[in-house]
């Protein structure tokens, strides 16, 4: 017997959170926007009246404004948006244990074992849909299938507060139609290398060669042909599933554009000092920094290098960041950067060694360790690096810059 997964995305997360709690936004053209005076004055989510307009997310707030001069800009409230959350995946939890989270506002579900106690796939999603909309004052739209990227691609098709079936007897009919595009984890990126060759829709994707769309895209190729061909036999994971930390980031706007050396080291040094301070609190290393860089005209790019030895420390972290910009940013006028510290593992950076460079290593590493243990006991000003003094409004942003959590992402 066929699985029943139910994929259930809340509409519109973020702004239909913001009119529910503001009455007076209701039948407004919304969009959460970061705050224009700090220069985070990008769209991180509009509702579907601000969308009739064309507002998309990640545009700058003016060019929002241009296409719709009545639009409401508000502030976001994170620790509101994880609570709804958390809520929804409590209601989701009274019909399975089986439920994982796809950023905040997505998740999916197994309900095989439940349909027993409440009815078919349709009607457990009709019943979700109702009691999220009465519970919370959101509306969600539930694609329900034999596997998690078609009730995923059925929850993307009818919005807002809809439900979409697609059955293995004829999911070909339904979406082999589609653009390639509307399958997960095809990007824009791979939307245009295969419609280079004719492969602009979900069907023709499927009917490929194995071996040409793995000489095109190589692993990822036949993972997305599995997709298309409805082969995808992912488990959906247990509520209370942790999945293993993948990277610790941070990153923010500069309150000026950055052009010139010693302004980009007092950021990538407070951001790297931030991350840092994280992976302690963790108890782990990172073998790889990852260094993303956004301009003044919004293109950004990611760059990554390896450490030589896996470690913690800010200054190892701040070092191949800033070697990054070096090879690949400088003469840019940046917008905002952010480091990620990847690879992970669980640290040994206490084990003795002789070897140099390890010894180098563990002896910022004990360093920073007091560095932390001061500030903790005192407070955080207590001591401050010379550098950081000499534009404080670019170290403050990065020192509390917090990893962002941005619609349809998970933080990690």
């Amino acid at each position: 017997m066929d699985r029943v997964i139910l994929h259930s995305d809340m509409n519109n997360f973020y702004a239909t959170v913001e009119t529910s709690l503001n009455p007076a936004l209701r039948g407004k053209a919304v969009a959460v926007a970061g705050d224009p005076e700090s220069r985070h004055g990008i769209i991180l989510a509009k509702n579907y009246e601000a969308k009739r307009f064309g507002v998309q997310t990640g545009e700058p707030l003016w060019q929002a404004r241009e296409k719709c001069p009545h639009i409401v800009f508000v502030a976001p409230h994170y620790d509101i948006y994880m609570e709804y959350s958390r809520e929804a995946k409590r209601l989701y939890s009274q019909y399975t244990d089986l439920v994982e989270s796809f950023g905040l506002d997505e998740c999916w579900l197994d309900v095989k074992s439940s349909s027993r106690l409440f009815g078919d796939g349709e009607t457990i999603a009709l019943d979700i849909r109702e009691k999220i909309k009465k519970r919370l004052g959101v509306t969600v739209s539930v694609g329900v299938s034999f596997n998690k990227i078609f009730a995923k691609l059925g929850s993307d098709m009818k919005k807002p507060d809809a439900t979409t079936v697609i059955p293995r007897h004829s999911f070909k009919e339904k979406i082999w139609h589609l653009p390639v595009g509307d399958l997960l984890y095809v990007g824009p990126a791979t939307v245009k290398r295969l419609s280079r060759y004719g492969i602009d829709t979900i069907g023709k994707l499927a009917n490929s060669n194995d071996g040409f769309i793995h000489s095109l895209l190589g692993k990822n190729g036949e993972m997305l042909l599995s997709f298309a061909r409805g082969e995808d036999e992912s488990a959906v994971a247990h509520i209370d599933h942790s999945p293993p930390m993948k990277s610790v980031s941070c990153g923010n706007t500069a309150p000026r554009d950055l052009v010139c050396d010693d302004d980009v080291k007092i950021l990538l040094l407070a951001l790297a000092t931030n991350v840092s301070h994280r992976l302690r609190g963790y108890g782990m290393d990172a073998s790889c920094v990852q260094l993303q860089v956004r301009d003044n005209e919004l293109n950004s790019f990611v760059r990554q290098i390896p450490l030589p030895y896996p470690c913690r420390t800010g200054q190892d972290i701040f070092e191949a960041a800033y070697k990054l910009y070096l090879r690949c940013a400088r003469g840019l006028r940046i917008r905002s950067m952010s480091i990620s510290a990847t690879s992970l593992s669980y640290g040994e950076s206490e084990q003795m060694s002789f070897a140099p460079e390890i010894e180098k290593i563990q002896r910022r590493e004990r360093l920073e360790e007091t560095f932390d243990s001061l500030c903790h006991r005192f407070g955080g000003d207590i001591l401050k690096r010379g550098i950081l003094m000499c534009d404080p409004d670019i170290a403050e942003i990065g020192l509390k810059s917090t990893p962002g959590i941005l619609p349809g992402m998970m933080n990690t």
